[in-house]
């Protein structure tokens, strides 16, 4: 790695050049991969793009009449302190929102990085040059701004912010729903039925151990499976399956490790709680992004989960 301190005036240009054109390639990309569901956030990155388009030309011609044709390699991840990003292929899986955050990052600290720099150098020319870079990008800062205005206006935004909460809702947090209810509620049978029967906290934690893990796995692909998402938009089937999946195996084991307290009475006593927890949590996310009237979520799922228990607790114990 080099410090940015000790490049020429040379390659400092170059590595701006290098950064307008990652960070055009990168919103191009962020356009590309959300033009689908949000058209004018699209529209908007492709600006974006554009602009740094025009940013990079300008300063290959003030490159060019200063140092000839030939452009050096010197990217950001060559130069220590530098800010690096993410792919757009990474940070689109997470949602809008997330590569909004990027975008308005980039713009911050390219700004910053630039002015900083300026103060660490003694040359005039190089520092005219960084106070420069450091003025485009605040310029370029305020272009984004103007063009999101523009592009996003307030009942456009909201819009798009909507549908991004209900695709979450239905990608993530339904399959995770799904999975945490059953595996909190139909491992309480075995796990409680084996416990009351063998009085073995050692049995009982491989009992619910096995349940947990299997039911995470028959759920994981029942969900996988029942959906490919297209027509329903619920998204990428193998998304929904691993996290209904793995909901469910946390929700067995989550009144399952008690079991490995040796005193059979107080794994007990402590396995009931955690159902407890468990049960509320369902019932506070049916509240909060089901709009699950709270009396009745809670109503539901306690009822459901004392139900069970009940049951694996009467077959234990005959």
């Amino acid at each position: 790695m080099r410090k940015f301190a000790d490049l020429s005036e040379q390659e400092i240009l170059a590595l701006a050049i290098a950064n307008e054109e990652e960070d055009g390639r990168t919103y191009a990309d962020f356009a590309q991969s959300v033009k689908e569901n949000y058209p004018d956030t699209a529209a908007m990155f492709t600006d974006m793009a554009a602009e740094e388009g025009e940013h990079r030309r300008a300063l290959i011609d003030i490159y060019v009449g200063r140092f000839g044709d030939h452009i050096p390699q010197v990217r950001r991840q060559h130069i220590s302190g530098a800010p690096n990003y993410k792919p757009a292929w990474q940070i689109a899986p997470l949602g809008i929102a997330a590569i909004r955050r990027q975008a308005q990052q980039m713009e911050a600290d390219a700004s910053r990085f630039y002015s900083q720099a300026a103060g660490r150098v003694t040359d005039a020319g190089v520092r005219k040059l960084l106070g420069d870079l450091a003025e485009a990008e605040r310029a370029h800062m305020h272009t984004a701004a103007d063009i999101e205005e523009k592009r996003l206006p307030g009942e456009v935004r909201g819009q798009e912010d909507e549908n991004a909460r209900k695709r979450f809702v239905l990608q993530i947090v339904q399959p995770g729903l799904v999975g945490l209810m059953d595996g909190s509620v139909s491992t309480l049978a075995p796990v409680f039925a084996a416990a009351f029967a063998t009085h073995s906290t050692w049995n009982t934690f491989l009992v619910g151990l096995a349940a947990s893990i299997g039911a995470g796995i028959s759920m994981g692909f029942a969900e996988a499976l029942a959906d490919d998402g297209k027509l329903s938009g619920r998204g990428a089937p193998l998304l929904r399956g691993l996290v209904c999946g793995l909901m469910t195996t946390a929700g067995g084991i989550g009144h399952t490790l008690p079991y490995l307290i040796p005193a059979f009475w107080t794994a007990t006593i402590v396995a009931g709680c955690v159902v407890v927890v468990e049960l509320a949590t369902i019932a506070y996310i049916q509240y909060r992004y089901m709009e699950t009237p709270v009396i009745s979520a809670i109503a539901k799922v306690m009822l459901g989960g004392a139900l069970v228990l009940a049951a694996g607790i009467a077959i234990g114990s005959g």
